[in-house]
């Protein structure tokens, strides 16, 4: 069993408004801001956190929420370099901020490259009004358009859009402009993904109309056509970049990789090699609850049990386009497969989801579309 690279989530947990479809750890702001408040105790938690790096550097950082954008310039950049004071970070780092058009000011882009950010994520869905509105965002696509404009602006690395498709009432025509309105702005990476309807929101209790299945594969498969024939690579099940612009952060993930997680109901994985377990961390969810100091930050810290194993590690990796070396298996896992998930994997391949060669594994394109299919397997 060998310790993988490390990651940073970050979580900053407040929007202006709650969208219908969310089901994150995000609150509607009711009151001030408490950003100061908030990065004293995600810094206090790091701290406490430290110990579980075993020396290793952070290799990315992601700044999510909620609407991490809400916090000025100043507050991410000392919550960075106060950051870098408590776990090392890695001489190429990447770094990257949430940001969502309706919160963004004309000069607050640069202000966060300056405070150290080198990618941002734009939570952009829809450039057309009225799916805008039934999906609560609180932009309109003059805004999209200028929040992307000033990402270009600002002197970043590079910049991912946010898109979603299978929206209620949308058509075939209607979501490839959406995603053709997304390329003409050229960014290196396109986050293109399809609306669920999760439990625990407005959308769970009253469903909207959305498209029939029919419709929604001729949305992904066309749309998938019109990325690559606009030069984006699709490295994983709704990530598409320009070569060489996939997410690090969220490639670590999918490889099985380690995390701290600090801030509200933030999710960490760590793997402890001197007693071959992986633990999976969760700190306190909600902010009243975090930002009191009678009692600690972490919530939950739960073994990943060894019949766990396959599925955790399979749920993670077979959403990747690139083969999984099987080394990978038993080197980030310290598991063995049983005969059990030897069939499974015999049966995978029998039915087109899987290819299976000496030394990987390859998610077909079938297995892509059913990947569900594919995972309940090893459940």
């Amino acid at each position: 069993m060998q310790k993988p690279p490390l990651g940073l989530y970050i979580h900053i947990p407040w929007c202006v408004q709650k969208c219908p479809y969310c089901d994150f750890n995000s609150h509607a702001l009711k009151s001030g801001l408490p950003e100061q408040e908030y990065v004293a105790h995600l810094l206090a938690d790091l701290e406490q956190d430290a110990r579980l790096t075993g020396e290793r550097p952070i290799e990315t950082i992601f700044i999510g929420g909620g609407t991490p954008s809400l916090f000025s310039p100043q507050s991410i950049g000392h919550l960075l370099s106060e950051a870098q004071k408590r776990v090392p970070f890695a001489r190429h780092i990447e770094i990257t901020l949430e940001a969502n058009p309706g919160t963004i000011e004309a000069a607050r882009f640069e202000g966060y490259v300056n405070a150290g950010v080198n990618r941002f994520s734009i939570g952009i869905q829809s450039f057309q009004a009225h799916h805008l509105k039934a999906l609560g965002r609180i932009h309109d696509p003059a805004q999209a358009l200028f929040a992307i404009g000033q990402a270009n602006q600002s002197g970043v690395n590079s910049f991912n859009v946010d898109l979603m498709h299978g929206l209620p009432g949308q058509t075939l025509p209607n979501a490839l402009d959406d995603l053709g309105q997304a390329i003409a702005q050229q960014p290196r990476h396109l986050s293109w993904y399809q609306l669920t309807i999760e439990p625990n929101t407005p959308f769970y209790s009253r469903p909207p109309t959305l498209p029939d299945d029919d419709i929604l594969w001729d949305i992904q498969a066309e749309g998938h056509q019109l990325l690559q024939a606009s030069g984006y690579e699709q490295y994983e099940i709704s990530g598409y970049s320009k070569p060489g612009y996939q997410c690090r952060h969220n490639l670590n993930y999918w490889r099985f990789g380690d995390y701290i997680g600090i801030g509200c109901g933030a999710h960490g994985k760590l793997t402890d090699t001197e007693n071959q377990r992986i633990t999976r961390t969760v700190k306190v969810k909600h902010p009243r609850g975090y930002m009191t100091l009678n009692r600690p930050y972490l919530d939950q810290q739960t073994p990943v049990e060894t019949e766990d194993l396959a599925f955790e590690f399979f749920m993670n990796r077979f959403r990747l386009v690139e083969s999984c070396p099987k080394s990978d298996f038993e080197s980030l896992t310290g598991a063995s497969l049983t005969v059990e998930q030897h069939d499974a994997i015999e049966q995978a391949t029998s039915k087109g989801l899987l290819a299976d060669s000496p030394s990987h594994w390859q998610v077909t394109p079938l297995g892509r579309r059913y990947l569900n299919t594919l995972l309940s397997a090893f459940v």
